[in-house]
This record gives structure tokens, sequence and C-alpha cells, in this order.
């Protein structure tokens, strides 16, 4: 789970610093997973895999980007080209559609999506939905979902929480709205059939080195038990 892919501003407050992955640094991350061995999937092979069987790479990782920052275009983008990943863009469709200049823009959305990216919704705007109106959460959800394929021309499945809160009733919503699953900020690499809509992931913070990222990985695929489960972290 990444956010920004560039270098902090001088007047970062701890949010944003840790929230930073310096472009170096995310080249670096993806030279040790390839190197690794790690192959990119998405979250529909996933998907396949966890509710009929489909065959996954050994190593499998999915890469997701969360926000939709501009920096996901002009940093993230062609360093994941360059070293044959794909990834999965969680973007806020009000903000392209106000044109904002930090955040993506809809040509540049069009342009990943072609390329291979993947691009799915964060909502319309970066709100935790917890304890809202059933008519607000589908505005938030739905009109998301809408914006995008209305120019990718390919169904959005997936859902990032905002701020990564949710409960029973936005996923059930969610599950209403013909979404497949949604990912969580909960720290972890088992995926579950049971659990398609509590996907868990692993924080990519600032500081972290490649070496840092391989044991943090490490950490995430051996700590967990319980039923069988796919491990991608």
């Amino acid at each position: 789970m990444y956010h920004y892919i560039s270098t902090p501003p001088s007047d970062a407050d701890a949010v944003r610093l840790d929230l930073s992955v310096p472009p170096a640094r995310f080249e670096e991350h993806l030279r040790y997973l390839r190197e690794a061995g790690y192959v990119s999937i998405t979250l529909r092979e996933l998907t396949l895999a966890l509710q009929t069987g489909y065959p996954l790479p050994q190593k499998p990782v999915i890469i997701t980007l969360d926000d939709g920052y501009r920096d996901a275009f002009t940093s993230a983008y062609p360093i994941l080209r360059q070293y044959g990943f794909t990834a999965t863009f969680f973007i806020l469709t009000g903000l392209a559609d106000e044109a904002r200049p930090e955040y993506l823009t809809w040509e540049q959305v069009i342009e990943m999506d072609a390329a291979g990216m993947d691009i799915e919704a964060h909502g319309y705007t970066h709100v935790d939905l917890r304890g809202k109106s059933v008519d607000y959460i589908i505005w938030q959800i739905l009109g998301a979902k809408e914006a995008i394929e209305a120019r990718t021309h390919k169904a959005v499945c997936f859902f990032c929480y905002p701020a990564g809160g949710y409960d029973d009733q936005v996923a059930r919503i969610l599950h209403s709205a013909h979404y497949w699953g949604a990912v969580t900020s909960v720290y972890g690499a088992q995926q579950c059939s049971e659990r398609m809509f509590e996907l868990q992931r692993i924080r990519v913070r600032g500081t972290y080195s490649a070496e840092d990222l391989g044991r943090v990985i490490e950490m995430a695929m051996t700590s967990e038990g319980g039923e069988p489960c796919t491990t991608t972290p």
C-alpha cells in the first residue's frame, strides 16, 4: 500500500513524511521485488484464485497506490513500466473532475488504463463512510464507479475504504453495487474468499529500504495462521 511517490516538501508533517516514498526508493523496492521473483497480479486474478482455484505465480504481489496523487502518473507509472510491474490505482473521482493540480487528470487515468494498469475506486471524495446514510454511501461508491467506467470502458470491481474506515453497512452496499471486494488498511497478507471486503495490505512507509520491505513482507506472510488462504503481499 503506497500513497505519495515523491520527495515530501520541507514543511511536510509527520503523516506526509510517513506516506511519502521518494521515486528512487520506489525503484529500489521494485528492483528488490523483481530480483526476489515476485510477479505482480491484479485483484481480479486474486479473486479468481480464491473463488475458482485460478493459478497464480509462485510469488504473487499486488501493488496498490491510494488517493490518485499526480505523482502516481509522473513518478510511479514510468518506474512500474520499467520494471515490468502492473499496479492498482485507487482514485478519488471528484478530485479528477475538479482537475486539481496535485491529483491525476482523467487523461492520465485513461493513459495508465490503456497501458495495463488497474484503475479502481476510492470514492467521490475522501470521506470515512462509517455511520453515513445509505443514500450518501451509494452516491460515493456508485458515483465513483460510474465515473471511472465511463472513461476506461471497463468494469470497476474493487473499492478502497477512505482512511481505512468501514463497517458492515458499507460492505453490504458495495456488494449490492456489484463490487467484488474492497481493500482495507489492516496489516496482513492472508486473503480469504470469506473476507473479500476485508482484504489486508502492507503499508509501505517512507523510511523503508528494500531490505526493510523484504522483512515486513516476510513477517506478514509467516505470522498469520487460520484457515487456508492465498498469501499475497
